[in-house]
């Protein structure tokens, strides 16, 4: 796909390049579109372990403690998604708690947890826990006392190699003429050291080829009443809906610069509108096939789709 600078080629040469990239997003999307749930909240349970019953999922039992899922999933790590068991014990974190990708989590004490037991729970150590609370005591936890609890592994957001599996209906004709990837290197100065589309996600499926080769968006997954946020100034030159994608925002930004948000499930800004960094764009939708809130986010050069992650903060 040629590049299409945006100034002085007017609104028609705007709209081809803004269908061709929701073409291209619809051939690649592997949710489908996402669905209105209503679930009711149980904070109670918030903090506390729960057992798993006949017919709960992780993201029922995120919905009843009012947490997002993706928390839940990183609190429960040896937890499989897929195969929860009858009788499992599950740790739903509390409000105060978080869970970012890459770590350090925030995590509050628990009657019993010691260093190293919490160490051997998140497959990190005991000394990097300590490390990174000097100020306090580890024979002296106190229930209810927020710590933070550093990975093994550093910060680096990566994603499970189930999420890249093969999905149905990605080799449609939209997706076989997929352009490759503009050269990062070549990015302009303005894109750097941009925030995440979401406070709190995880990365489900990063951006890159899948096992047939078809260049696929990046999906993040995330939790209830989640806004995605615009991450730049720019223009909003698309937002309505297309099938498989559910509601979409595309913004144009300085230097021929494109981010995409799709499957969302409620559009808070009009067609045409100048948004501002971190400006609430959506709300993520639920994907009832995944049991997840899902935002697929994209973000093209020229209309040519690039890696997040050079980009993002």
């Amino acid at each position: 796909m040629a590049q299409c600078p945006l100034a002085g080629k007017g609104r028609s040469a705007r709209l081809a390049l803004t269908l061709a990239i929701l073409l291209w997003l619809a051939g690649c999307a592997s949710s489908g579109s996402s669905g209105d749930v209503q679930r009711s909240g149980d904070p109670g349970i918030a903090g506390s372990w729960v057992t798993v019953q006949r017919g709960d999922t992780l993201g029922s039992i995120a919905a009843r403690a009012d947490v997002p899922l993706a928390r839940l999933q990183r609190f429960n790590p040896d937890a499989n998604p897929n195969r929860l068991a009858v009788g499992q014990r599950l740790l739903v974190p509390t409000q105060q708690e978080r869970a970012p990708s890459g770590g350090p989590y925030r995590y509050q004490v628990r009657p019993g947890d010691t260093y190293s037991g919490i160490a051997r729970r998140f497959s990190t150590t005991s000394a990097r826990i300590q490390s990174a609370n000097p100020g306090i005591e580890p024979t002296r936890l106190r229930v209810g006392q927020v710590i933070q609890v550093p990975l093994q592994g550093g910060p680096a957001r990566s994603a499970p190699a189930a999420a890249s599996r093969p999905q149905s209906g990605a080799g449609s004709s939209a997706t076989r003429s997929t352009p490759p990837a503009t050269d990062t290197s070549s990015l302009p100065s303005s894109a750097r050291n941009w925030p995440w589309p979401l406070d709190d996600y995880r990365v489900v499926r990063p951006f890159g080829s899948d096992s047939r080769g078809t260049l696929q968006p990046m999906l993040l997954a995330t939790g209830s009443g989640a806004k995605a946020k615009a991450v730049a100034d720019g223009d909003v030159r698309f937002a309505g809906s297309m099938r498989q994608l559910g509601r979409v925002v595309i913004v144009h930004h300085a230097d021929n610069l494109q981010s995409v948000y799709a499957l969302c499930d409620s559009i808070l800004v009009d067609d045409g509108a100048r948004i501002s960094r971190g400006t609430p764009l959506c709300e993520v939708g639920y994907s009832n096939s995944t049991e997840r809130y899902d935002l697929l986010f994209d973000l093209r050069l020229g209309g040519k789709p690039i890696d997040p992650r050079r980009v993002l903060r």
